[in-house]
């Protein structure tokens, strides 16, 4: 199959031919999918541009993250956490956690292999997969399935504002931040008020640093807990048998309670509710593990939105002007599948499934996707489970009728006289 592609697309690279799916990401969601086909005995090729799994997790988070739901909404297939785990694992027990997943299905990523372009031959009917190594040096990879597990947060988003050039300070994304200490005694610009802002503005405050987190637009926030209980398994629970709206407003007038008017202090809520603007946004409310009261307090200081940096110097929209000596941007991730695959009715200009309830996972020619749904590992698991069984039920019925041609092949042969 090989020497039917096209001429212009040879190189001279390694080609390899491979006899099963391709998986691109060695995250959860392609660990999961890898897990699935191995109990179902397809063989796969998976590839990862970092050095390791899970390299999100491994090189790209703080040290204090833990998962914000409980621990059984966070595995994934076929694999239970151990026991002894909290019920809020660390990001280090999560990471371990996954090594041993990985280590319990035997699978084994090529690491170091950065995805250059993924593209379908409609002569020969297979994806080709190009990618680029540490060294230099050019694979390819002929399949016929091609599992997209790179997720949603891929790249980093990293805004322009105008006069950052001229600032001076430190600057960082949160994805490279990693603690609070080097930052004491510091005023720490937080840019962005999502999950991510919140806690790296609570672990600046940990460290007597003194963080103003921008609050740019409308945020959804909640306790983490309701009574002892996940408010995430509140809503999955409630979901059940009440519509979305009124599950909202349930969790609302709780968090009401619970938490005050959180609008005093700079925090406006959304108008729709937040699990009907997950849905349709793909926006998370905040799980609040403490940086509320850090705001009640004056700990941690909401400021509106940037209009413009200065030598050392911010100012607000509002005309206010402060001082601060390090910036950090929690401004988050986004897909990064539409700079190599070349491929546009099943993904969007965005990198995302353009179909993504109930059928994102699955596009036309073999593609699939894995994690892009925006329902968070749970949502992942599934979506991985569902690919493994549909490549799995084409692979069984192939390897039938091959088995079935032999059969009657040998048959025939068996009748021929002999001499």
């Amino acid at each position: 199959m090989v020497h039917e592609l096209e001429q212009e697309d040879l190189f001279a690279g390694r080609c390899i031919l491979v006899n099963g799916p391709v998986i691109i990401g060695a995250g959860p969601s392609g660990l999961a999918v890898g897990a699935g086909l191995k109990q179902q005995g397809v063989p796969f090729v998976m590839l990862d541009r970092a050095n390791c799994i899970a390299s999100l997790w491994q090189n790209r988070t703080y040290d204090r993250l833990k998962l914000h739901l409980p621990r059984q909404f966070c595995e994934l297939p076929y694999f239970p956490f151990p026991q002894n785990f909290p019920e809020y694992p660390t990001k280090y027990q999560f990471i371990s956690y996954l090594e041993s997943y990985a280590n319990n299905f035997e699978i084994s990523p090529r690491f170091n292999e950065s995805v250059h372009s993924a593209k379908y031959d409609e002569t020969c009917g297979l994806w080709r997969v190009k990618t680029v190594c540490r060294n230099g040096s050019v694979i390819e990879y002929i399949c016929r399935w091609l599992v997209v597990a790179t997720g949603e947060n891929a790249e980093k988003v990293v805004p322009e504002f105008e006069g950052l050039e001229d600032f001076g300070g430190h600057i960082m994304h949160a994805c490279d931040y990693k603690t609070g200490e080097v930052y004491e005694g510091k005023n720490v610009l937080v840019v962005g008020c999502g999950n991510s802002g919140m806690e790296v503005s609570l672990d600046l405050c940990h460290h007597n640093a003194s963080p103003s987190m921008v609050v740019r637009s409308s945020v959804h926030v909640l306790p983490r807990e309701i009574l002892g209980k996940s408010t995430f398994e509140l809503g999955v629970s409630m979901m059940k048998w009440l519509s979305i709206d009124v599950v909202d407003k349930i969790l609302l007038v709780a968090a009401r309670l619970l938490l005050g008017n959180i609008e005093k202090y700079g925090l406006k809520r959304p108008s729709i509710g937040p699990l009907q603007l997950k849905n349709t946004e793909g926006k998370t409310p905040v799980l609040d593990i403490g940086a509320l009261q850090k705001i009640k307090t004056g700990d941690i200081k909401i400021v509106p939105a940037i209009k413009k940096f200065s030598q050392g110097k911010v100012e607000f929209v509002n005309g206010e002007i402060q001082e601060i000596d390090c910036i950090i941007l929690a401004t988050g991730y986004c897909s990064n599948v539409p700079s190599w695959l070349k491929e546009s009715e099943f993904f969007s200009r965005e990198g995302f499934p353009r179909s993504r309830f109930p059928n994102g996972w699955k596009g036309k020619a073999g593609l699939y996707a894995v994690g892009f749904t925006r329902r968070g590992l749970s949502g992942a698991s599934l979506d991985a489970i569902k690919v493994s069984q549909d490549i799995g039920k084409i692979w069984k019925e192939e390897i039938k009728q091959k088995n079935q041609s032999v059969t009657v092949a040998c048959h025939r042969r068996s009748k021929l006289p002999s001499f």
